[in-house]
């Protein structure tokens, strides 16, 4: 992730109720910039070089509300989290894009399982995650500012 993706990305718009993946009101702040380029974070381009989207791996693709209730201690799967720029969803590119995400974390960090956490409001995703293979398990509420959302956890079974 270089700093023009990062700040791109930072201001991408999601409609409601996917708003909640807005990551910035205003304008974007240096520790948001600093999180998208810690190493954690990959750019996704269309093959005409354009922006289409990002993945991140680790700690950074888990949610507070489950790590405070220690859901991702168990290490048998890695977290892994997406974005696809607003005016790409909903037109079907998700399966190939999540799968590209998860080849290359296969190959990156030798990745045998993967866990997600997405929005319960978020049917599309779910529909998507499940298509890709992933199971739904555990949920939790996470708390930003005022906000309260419910998440499912979601993993793969162990890939060979």
């Amino acid at each position: 992730m270089d700093e023009p993706a990062a700040r791109e990305i930072l201001n991408w718009k999601y409609e409601p109720p996917y708003s909640l993946y807005n990551m910035l009101e205003d304008s974007a702040e240096t520790e948001d910039i600093e999180e998208l380029m810690d190493g954690s974070y990959f750019s996704v381009r269309t093959a005409e070089g354009e922006l289409a989207g990002f993945f991140c791996y680790g700690r950074n693709a888990q949610v507070g509300g489950g790590v405070e209730l220690g859901y991702y201690l168990d290490g048998t799967a890695l977290d892994i989290g997406l974005g696809l720029r607003p005016d790409l969803t909903g037109a079907g590119k998700g399966l190939t894009f999540l799968q590209a995400g998860m080849k290359f974390a296969r190959r990156t960090y030798d990745a045998k399982r993967f866990r997600l956490s997405v929005a319960a409001f978020n049917l599309r995703a779910i529909a998507l995650y499940k298509k890709a293979g992933f199971l739904p398990g555990q949920s939790f509420t996470n708390r930003y500012g005022d906000t309260e959302t419910e998440f499912l956890l979601m993993e793969t079974p162990v890939l060979f």
